[in-house]
Order: structure tokens, then C-alpha cells, then sequence
């Protein structure tokens, strides 16, 4: 009888994470022909089903669903071992993937991306843009080796590292740049444009303006802080943007910028990954440059 491989395990856990054929496919760059062989293999191997098949959309067996918890373990591992290789050669290299919050993501990584490629030519960087419940569930999936996010995120299996503080300003319509800054007791008062659930950022800003978790009938939402910026310069009310936003995003908006009263809102940003990976000096180098890019520290 044939035997298990790291393919069969790596084309099942992809489809166990996508639950979709033909996405899985994509992921995996191969036909879906060729997937369904490879997982049909793997069920003849096992001699059970692993997965209910009813169109491209899929569902897993309950063995399934217990194999795939098991095929990420064993993924993982295997991923840690070449980790552990790679750290004793040196300076971070190779692949090295990481997840970044969106209201970071477009302001940050152009410096990051420059100055890891100057500090570490042999390092393949492979960003990705997600909120912090996915970036959190992929690390701990082992889709991912690290990001950077807004801290806390208080997962034990997860090592923290704090890399810069960022205040949040007030953004409001240019008509009411002369206008005193509201405090918070006042913000609640005034219609406050967020982010959509999901958004760490979302979360801190209604903590700061002490909103209850059912915010206001007439608070809007928007899917990015672009989108807010525009949506205050139309005057549909303000909003909170994180103090690196503010350059990218109100250049082309008709709005004006205000630091509120102290004490001011702020994020802390950090680094996390899995306490077990073995490239986290490796990490906490990576970790360095990110702060260098954030704060236009000189390079060493």
C-alpha cells in the first residue's frame, strides 16, 4: 500500500482550509483534476472518506475535519525543522511570509520592503494583508511565520514584541479646522465615522470615545481609512486615523487634522509569532528593521 506523503498532507490541508475545489487548486498551482486525484489517492490510502463532495464547494467528514487538525500539526513541524536549519546559516534568508494589519499595511511596508531587501539580499519577503483574527489563525495554522499587528493580542501560544507607540489624530471636515478639538465625552456627541468590525483599530477607537458595543444609530462605517478620510472631506462627519496614515490619506481630501487633548489615544505596534518557531532571533532581527522603517531610524 502506498504510503502518506507531504503532498497528500500539504493538497488536503490547503482544501480543508479553502472548502473549495477549485480555489484550493489555485493555492496549491496545480489543475483541479490533479488535486481530486491527489486527494482521492490520500482517501484510498486511509480507505475512508475524508471529504462530502456536492459541486466545487465542499464539506469534510468528521474524520476529515480531525485528519486536517492533524495534517497542519504535522505541516508545521516539518516547517520548523527547516526553520531550525535555516537559523543556524547566518542572517535571516529564504522564505519567510508575514501578515500585516491593513491600517499599517500600505504606510509601512514600502520602507519595510526596501530596507529588509538592503539589510538581507537573501531574504524572500512574502507580505500579506489581513485583519488580526485571520493574521492570528494563520499563524497558529502555520500559514504564516509572522505580524504585525497592534498589540496586545494575548494568545498564549504567541510571542509578543513591541516595536513603536502611534497616537491617533482627529480628522474633520476643513470647515472646522478654527474649531475647539472635542474631547471624548464631546467625539461621543458628534457623528463618528469607523472602520467595519473586524478592525483592531475600530475597536481602540471606540474604546478611547467610551461607546457602548451597539455604537449610535447614525455612525457610518467604511471598509478602509481611505474610504473615512473621503467620507469626512464630503462632510459626513470625523473620524480617528492612526498618526502614519495621515500623509498618504489626507493629501487629496478636503479636511483638516487635529492631535486631541491629552491623554491622547494611542496603539502600540509589534511583531508576533509562535513561541515554538525556531527563527525567532532571526525574527526579532526582521523586528528591528521594521522599526527602523517606522520611526526613519539610520540604518545600521
Amino acid at each position: 500500500m502506498n504510503a502518506i506523503s507531504m503532498k497528500h498532507l500539504r493538497y488536503f490541508s490547503v482544501l480543508a482550509e479553502q472548502r473549495h475545489f477549485g480555489r484550493a487548486a489555485e493555492a496549491c498551482s496545480i489543475s483541479q483534476p490533479a488535486l481530486s486525484l491527489q486527494i482521492k489517492e490520500l482517501e484510498g490510502i486511509l480507505g475512508a472518506a475524508l471529504v462530502e463532495r456536492g459541486g466545487r464547494q465542499i464539506r469534510l467528514t468528521p474524520l476529515g475535519e480531525s485528519f486536517a487538525l492533524r495534517a497542519r500539526d504535522i505541516l508545521r513541524g516539518v516547517d520548523e525543522l527547516g526553520g531550525l536549519v535555516r537559523a543556524s546559516f547566518g542572517p535571516p534568508s529564504g522564505l519567510v511570509q508575514i501578515g500585516v494589519i491593513p491600517t499599517v499595511a500600505p504606510y509601512l511596508l514600502p520602507g519595510v520592503i526596501t530596507r529588509m531587501a538592503e539589510r538581507f539580499p537573501l531574504l524572500d519577503l512574502r507580505p500579506r494583508e489581513a485583519v488580526t483574527p485571520r493574521l492570528v489563525e494563520e499563524l497558529l495554522g502555520g500559514r504564516l511565520d509572522a505580524a504585525i499587528v497592534a498589540l496586545p493580542v494575548s494568545e498564549p501560544a504567541l510571542a509578543e514584541y513591541p516595536l513603536f507607540d502611534e497616537e491617533f489624530v482627529l480628522v474633520r471636515p476643513a470647515a472646522d479646522a478654527d474649531k475647539p478639538v472635542p474631547d471624548a465625552e464631546h467625539l461621543r456627541e458628534m457623528r463618528l465615522l469607523l472602520l467595519e468590525e473586524g478592525h483592531c483599530f475600530r475597536d481602540q477607537a471606540i474604546a478611547f470615545c467610551k461607546l457602548s458595543s451597539d455604537p449610535a444609530r447614525d455612525l457610518l462605517e467604511g471598509s478602509s481609512l481611505s474610504t473615512l478620510v473621503q467620507m469626512v472631506g464630503a462632510g459626513l462627519g470625523v473620524t480617528l486615523i492612526p498618526q502614519m496614515a495621515v500623509a498618504i490619506e489626507t493629501c487629496s481630501a478636503a479636511v483638516s487634522v487635529s492631535r486631541l487633548a491629552a491623554p491622547r489615544p494611542a496603539r502600540t505596534i509589534g511583531m508576533i509569532w509562535r513561541k515554538s518557531n525556531p527563527l525567532a532571533d532571526h525574527l526579532i532581527a526582521m523586528a528591528e528593521v521594521v522599526r527602523e522603517a517606522a520611526t526613519g531610524a539610520p540604518q545600521a
